[in-house]
């Protein structure tokens, strides 16, 4: 028999920027453990997530984390007590810290989460990955955090050409010249805010890890992949699980290190030279979480179990060889149903 239960889940939208939120639904759908009722948490009244078939039972309209962590808690609450929530399933980096603040008071309601500590969300942002490279040995490129427009000047003293300039949050693009990165700035910070980090370009084949800490050091599921088709905002439109026992290594051996708890992705370079520089770490699961369950490991369903306190056996393989590819789906619906989530917040 599988066990009821109802989990409310962020990262709705589902475009050329893809959130993880349908493919976490997706993974769990095909739970042999859970019958879940879903419970989507939308930002905006347009995330396709919303209106897909066989996706979520219900959606609300929540308000951003910027509203502060009372507007938040006062709007789970009123969902709590109509659908009585097992588990929230956050899956936007802007949004973890907010709920890390709601986290034990969110469990006092029955609540639970499965989210990094505080110390391992911040040490692994991209302002720090300098000190976090040298604290678990493992090569990062330098970074350099900016706050304003007058420390651009510098950077051709400490940085040959191109570079990436990144969001705290997201978005990153390449820049060949102080000019470009002036623009790419004032585009990311208007919307990201500040600190914009400048780092340097490793260049060399892009892989990807996601994997699952259970928090005392135990890796319970990793699955490698190598992008095959990148859109023009760096994200994955296509991949395919490798077998790369290095990558593996690194990642158990991060997750031992730091006891990570929850999802993550990793992102690295490998080098003409066999080396791999770690340039990311995204504290959640990645919008390409369900190749793994395709290759054999269905890591939102392990994160299900480890957040109601539940045993779960580490996952030993994957299937390599197993692809990706996204696409575009025109979905036909009603304007009523647009309305009312819009007049009302609910659906």
């Amino acid at each position: 028999m599988k066990q009821k239960i109802t989990i409310a889940i962020t990262g709705l939208n589902n475009t050329d920027n893809p959130g993880p939120g349908v493919p976490v639904i997706r993974s769990i759908r095909e739970s042999q453990a859970f019958d879940a009722r879903i419970i989507g948490l939308a930002y905006e009244n347009l995330e396709p997530g919303i209106y897909m078939e066989g996706m979520v039972d219900k959606t609300y309209q929540i308000p951003y984390p910027s509203s502060g962590k009372e507007a938040v808690m006062e709007r789970i609450m009123y969902i709590h007590e109509k659908e009585n929530l097992d588990i929230i399933f956050p899956n936007f980096d802007a949004e973890l810290f907010t709920f890390m603040l709601l986290e034990d008071e969110l469990k006092e309601k029955g609540i639970h989460m499965l989210l990094p500590t505080r110390e391992q969300f911040e040490e692994r942002e991209k302002a720090n990955l300098d000190k976090f490279g040298k604290k678990y040995d493992i090569k990062v490129p330098k970074s350099k955090a900016i706050a304003n427009l007058n420390d651009i000047s510098t950077i051709e003293d400490d940085f040959d050409f191109p570079v990436l300039v990144k969001g705290k949050f997201y978005d990153a693009f390449v820049a060949y010249n102080t000019e470009q990165i002036k623009t790419h700035y004032n585009k990311i910070s208007a919307k990201w805010g500040v600190p914009v980090i400048i780092q340097e370009f490793i260049k060399g084949a892009e892989v990807n890890m996601v994997a699952l800490g259970d928090g005392n050091g135990n890796t319970i599921g990793a699955v490698p992949m190598r992008k095959q088709y990148i859109t023009d905002k760096g994200k994955a439109w296509g991949g395919i699980v490798i077998q790369d026992e290095n990558l593996m290594k690194i990642t158990r051996t991060l997750i031992r290190n730091t006891h990570w708890k929850g999802g993550m992705e990793l992102e690295m370079i490998l080098t003409s030279k066999g080396e791999y520089y770690l340039i990311e770490i995204n504290p959640r699961l990645p919008a390409w979480v369900y190749l793994a369950v395709g290759a054999g490991q269905n890591l939102p369903e392990a994160m299900v179990k480890l957040a109601l306190g539940q045993e779960v056996e580490p996952y030993d393989k994957f299937k390599a060889g197993t692809m990706f590819i996204r696409y575009a789906y025109d979905m036909i619906g009603d304007i009523k149903d647009f309305e009312k989530l819009s007049i009302f917040g609910e659906l």
